[in-house]
């Protein structure tokens, strides 16, 4: 690690931590130069696969819209925001292992629908709803049929 003050690029280690967050290590080094002492951080750098949209566009994987996705169909249910949370982590995980350089919004709405459909029975009819594009009310029944 190269030293902020001095650029030389030999340092040693005095401390090493777990951060508070659980997801990085904090690190605590001296420039065996300069002999003055600053921290860095070491964290896991995940890179999602390339969305292909319905249209054939690409575009970057972006949380935000995959955590809108399942609050809007999650709205007014007694859902507490850290199974909200818990479904986003294990769709990017279900995502991170496929190993795919390159997924559809139809592969990551079939998952949203797996994890709502164990999550919330009323938000899984609400997602598939839109996500299927319901033409008449044979498509409901159909899929609460399914779900009870």
């Amino acid at each position: 690690m190269r030293c902020p003050f001095c650029c030389h690029c030999e340092t040693q280690v005095m401390d090493s931590r777990v951060s508070d967050d659980k997801d990085s290590i904090r690190r605590r080094r001296r420039c065996l130069l300069c002999d003055k002492r600053f921290t860095t951080y070491e964290k896991v750098e995940l890179f999602f696969p390339t969305v292909i949209k319905k249209n054939g566009s690409r575009c970057d994987y972006d949380v935000s819209k995959l955590r809108r996705s399942i609050f809007i169909a999650l709205r007014k249910r007694s859902v507490n925001s850290d199974d909200l949370e818990k479904s986003v982590f294990n769709i990017e995980k279900l995502i991170l292992a496929s190993g795919m350089r390159d997924v559809t919004t139809e592969y990551i709405g079939e998952l949203v629908m797996q994890e709502l459909k164990i999550l919330d029975k009323v938000a899984y009819i609400r997602f598939s709803s839109v996500y299927k594009s319901f033409k008449n009310i044979d498509e409901f029944i159909k899929l609460i049929q399914e779900v009870i």
